[in-house]
């Protein structure tokens, strides 16, 4: 497969990934205000922090309002990681590569992004704004049902898969930040009903909710972060995403899994997924949970980075060219 073709499905995947975590990133909040008590303000600076958008929020905002941030967030092309700009990028994506995607792949993307372009929802209305982002999983859940139905499990759906779990993995990791950013200005909160609404709201916004309770009897921060990191089965766990993305990797190469990595990329994949699993909840919290998941943002970036160098980022062998010409 022709490097250009791999790139471009690979971030197609992270794009989409991206924005639907982006619409459940203000989920969270959508959550909270419905449970919070009257004399507790909403805050939404949170979520700018976890995402890592807050510098650039501020170039443009001068108060992390309701509306500032849902329009930041949501719309506004100068945030590159705005759910508007993730779309626009992967049915660009899709476009330059529409021979090596499914027909209804295409279409499917080409309709959420056309739906958005044309969708002005008012941003001060609640409800509103709750159906428009629910429309925006709705939409990127039957993109990846389309893509199970219709795609050849060959190079290009492993890397699809493999730019789809690493997006997850992390986006996971920073809604579970999210919770620590919010409880932050706020010590005296902890062990109290609001801690534990703003757990649950966490839980609910990556659709972990009803999982947790089958596994738990009830909802303790403690046993949250272990089943949103730890746990191997559920799909939006960081172990699971980092496992599913490392065998979407030997894939790739044809390597055995069980004969070692091959390649950088598969070398630093590795390492990521086997910390988490020599890992326990009393491992993280001797380490703190903010710190630990700073940890792994920065080396699941340092693997994302590995795969660019891989796969992507081949240069064209000037030496062979050169010795053929003589």
């Amino acid at each position: 497969m022709l490097s250009r073709v791999a790139d471009s499905v690979y971030w197609m995947n992270r794009y989409i990934e991206r924005a639907d975590n982006y619409a459940r990133f203000v989920g969270v909040n959508f959550n909270l205000v419905l449970d919070l008590p009257p004399n507790v303000s909403e805050q939404w600076e949170p979520l700018l922090i976890a995402t890592a958008d807050n510098y650039l929020f501020y170039e443009f905002y001068d108060n992390p309002s309701r509306e500032n941030v849902i329009n930041f967030m949501t719309f506004d092309k100068r945030n590159p990681n705005s759910i508007f700009n993730c779309l626009s990028n992967a049915r660009e994506n899709a476009r330059t590569i529409r021979e090596t995607i499914s027909k209804e792949m295409w279409e499917n993307l080409n309709q959420l992004y056309l739906w958005l372009r044309d969708t002005t929802p008012n941003v001060s209305s609640l409800d509103n704004m709750q159906d428009f982002y629910t429309h925006v999983r709705n939409g990127t859940q039957l993109f990846y049902g389309v893509i199970d139905a219709t795609i050849t499990r060959n190079e290009a759906w492993h890397f699809g898969r493999l730019g789809r779990f690493l997006e997850r993995a992390d986006k996971t990791s920073r809604f579970l930040d999210v919770s620590y950013f919010t409880l932050l200005p706020d010590a005296d909160i902890t062990g109290s009903t609001l801690e534990l609404m703003i757990w649950t709201a966490v839980l609910k916004s990556v659709s972990a909710y009803n999982m947790y309770r089958q596994q738990y009897q009830t909802p303790t921060p403690q046993h949250i972060v272990e089943f949103l990191i730890l746990d191997k089965l559920f799909p939006r766990s960081m172990s699971h995403c980092i496992r599913q993305a490392e065998l979407s990797l030997y894939e790739i190469s044809g390597t055995p899994i069980t004969a070692g990595f091959s390649n950088y990329a598969e070398k630093m994949m590795g390492k990521l997924y086997s910390e988490i699993e020599f890992t326990d909840v009393d491992d993280i919290y001797k380490i703190g949970l903010h710190q630990y998941l700073d940890q792994f943002q920065t080396k699941a970036n340092g693997v994302g980075k590995a795969i660019f160098e891989t796969y992507f980022d081949l240069k064209p062998v000037q030496e062979a060219f050169q010795f053929q010409q003589q």
